[in-house]
């Protein structure tokens, strides 16, 4: 099982990616609570230069509040990232993580149906994405 679900698209660029993936996000009732520059933060930390990359992190409330009744420490694995990368100028991916390849280390039957459900989600925001 892979760990994410990724799409590249090209036609665009990086900032409008990062709009038109918030936008898909927010279709599918996620909002993004995080937003970490990893070329800034890296090249601040490290003084090393890296393409372009941001991870999201997004939220469902609806879900993790489910989670959260669900499983109490769930928390350490929220929210769900998405990242935004340009590694060649015009070609952006889109990547997010897959919940069901996350959550297969707590051993839970209705956690799984709600990794599921957000992860049937998270792919339909990356498959839209053109």
């Amino acid at each position: 099982m892979e760990y994410y679900f990724n799409k590249t698209i090209g036609n665009t660029t990086f900032d409008q990616a990062i709009e038109k993936t918030k936008a898909a996000l927010q279709k599918e009732g996620f909002g993004v609570l995080t937003e970490i520059d990893m070329k800034t933060t890296l090249k601040k930390n490290l003084e090393v230069d890296f393409h372009n990359y941001i991870i999201l992190g997004a939220c469902n409330a609806p879900f993790a509040y489910k989670a959260l009744q669900t499983e109490r420490n769930i928390g350490t694995m929220l929210p769900c990232n998405v990242i935004v990368q340009e590694k060649e100028a015009g070609l952006i991916e889109i990547a997010a993580v897959n919940p069901m390849a996350s959550m297969q280390a707590v051993i839970n039957k209705d956690l799984k149906g709600i990794a599921g459900e957000v992860g049937e989600k998270l792919k339909r925001v990356v498959n839209s994405l053109r």
